[in-house]
């Protein structure tokens, strides 16, 4: 089972409530892997704080154009609909950010002068946080587009019992790749109208991908009650409300995971998983993964 855990909008708390889903459900028999796909500024480490093992470059498949071949038809500029390749006079300029990587333009060029090529964008780190599988990617810096580590950082865990995403904040691509093929969303809010607002948004989101979904408002009783209020209205069941307690602030700030620092929050998050994997199985057309052993 994938569960992503995702937001409308940063500061929520989705890594707080990722890394202790990942902690909790490590502790019982079964395999558990924790994806950080948060890739642009990952953090779950800070609280998970894995023993790196691999860390190996993403790359993606780039233009490279001979000119010595090149006839300056234009065919390739007219196929690519992202501006990524414009010949200008008598050369031929690649924008490697804007490439989709499609291979269309090399694919039309009659001269043959148009081949492919690698580029880094970005590392995928490997490790371990106890008994969770750690993966996360780290996005370089100036990078326009970061869906294709996300599908890499993925893609790289082996088949496990349980999969937790940790996607990125927000409803734009990113946001959209880490969760597609979920089979439960598990959306972070707070019951702020700021928070509000976004939450909205997400569900349309999540709505649109035909996923399954459910809330947890973190920081309950900070705030008023419009965020409960929507979520009833919209038959969104709320999965848990973690209170505004000073000390979960304090742990955060320490980098600690809340399940260690304050024991009792434990049964918490292990309620919280139950509860999610409760309303997946109610899915007639949920799918069971397989095991894997370190």
């Amino acid at each position: 089972m994938r569960i992503a855990v995702a937001s409308g909008k940063g500061g929520t708390g989705k890594t707080t409530v990722a890394t202790n889903l990942a902690h909790v459900a490590s502790l019982d028999d079964r395999t558990v892997a924790y994806v950080d796909c948060d890739v642009e500024e990952p953090n779950g480490h800070l609280f998970l704080k894995p023993e790196w093992l691999v860390s190996r470059p993403v790359t993606r498949l780039i233009p490279k154009v001979d000119e010595a071949k090149c006839t300056h038809c234009g065919l390739c500029s007219q196929i690519c609909q992202y501006s990524a390749i414009v010949p200008l006079g008598v050369t031929v300029l690649v924008y490697a950010e804007m490439c989709h990587a499609c291979g269309g333009c090399a694919l039309v060029c009659p001269a043959g002068a148009i081949t492919e090529t690698t580029r880094q964008i970005g590392v995928l780190d490997m490790g371990w946080s106890g008994n969770v599988q750690f993966n996360r990617g780290l996005l370089n810096i100036g990078e326009a587009m970061s869906p294709p580590l996300i599908r890499q950082t993925k893609s790289a865990p082996p088949k496990v019992d349980l999969t937790i995403i940790d996607a990125p904040p927000g409803t734009s691509c990113p946001a959209i790749e880490s969760i597609r093929g979920s089979d439960f969303v598990l959306m972070v809010t707070e019951p702020t109208p700021f928070g509000l607002n976004d939450l909205r948004i997400a569900v349309d989101m999540v709505r649109a991908l035909r996923l399954r979904m459910g809330v947890v408002i973190n920081r309950a009783g900070s705030g008023d009650g419009q965020t409960a209020d929507y979520c009833r209205a919209n038959r969104l069941e709320i999965l848990a409300e973690i209170p505004d307690d000073r000390r979960i602030a304090e742990a955060y700030s320490r980098g600690e995971l809340i399940c260690t620092a304050l024991p009792e929050y434990q049964t918490a998050f292990e309620a919280l998983l139950t509860r999610i994997l409760r309303s997946e199985s109610r899915n007639p057309n949920a799918t069971s993964t397989g095991g894997y052993r370190r």
